[in-house]
């Protein structure tokens, strides 16, 4: 039978130690682990938004509300993008871990550091075509506009219209000029 010295070591303190502190140190091993792969994927440039960089905008090619979505894409303003980033960040820091403080640290501190990263995190979404909310505000933003604006373009039975109006004024006219014309013949004759 062939042991195997340092591997029976460590068997048997595991076997040795209290439950509830060897599950805190498992999930304090997870914790640094997730914590040094996010520093190399941000070292390297391949964090949370290069990821979002390459998925696609689905909300702005869904064509919401009633303005075409080639319309919209692109052209929508900051102000848009920044009132949907506030309202996702509430929703990314209500999703995100409420037992964190491994990550973020305690108190208000770490509440502030885990609002930040919810904040930068919707930044990045909302920067990537969000998920449509500054789109659909914007539509509706530019449906208000034109119903507002006047009429600019005309028809066939606008100009039609114009048109027996100008020859209705010009029937007047020529009729008034007329009768003034005749009348004034009239006296002369008489």
């Amino acid at each position: 039978m062939a042991i195997s010295p340092p591997s029976d070591l460590v068997l048997d303190v595991v076997r040795a130690a209290d439950p509830g502190e060897l599950m805190a140190a498992r999930e304090k091993m997870r914790a640094t682990s997730a914590a040094n792969e996010a520093s190399v994927l941000t070292a390297s440039n391949a964090g949370f938004a290069s990821m979002l960089g390459t998925m696609p905008s689905a909300a702005a090619k869904a064509g919401l509300g009633n303005v075409p979505a080639t319309e919209i894409e692109g052209k929508v303003p900051e102000t848009y993008r920044k009132f949907e980033a506030s309202i996702l960040s509430t929703f990314i820091q209500e999703m995100m871990p409420k037992e964190s403080e491994e990550v973020y640290g305690k108190g208000s501190a770490g509440e502030f550091w885990k609002s930040m990263m919810a904040e930068q995190i919707a930044n990045e979404v909302s920067k990537t075509g969000g998920i449509g909310i500054a789109e659909q505000v914007y539509s509706q933003s530019l449906q208000r506009q034109r119903a507002q604006a006047p009429n600019t373009t005309t028809d066939e039975s606008d100009r039609g219209m114009a048109l027996s109006m100008i020859t209705d004024f010009q029937r007047k006219t020529l009729l008034s000029h007329e009768s003034e014309t005749s009348s004034a013949t009239d006296n002369k004759t008489s």
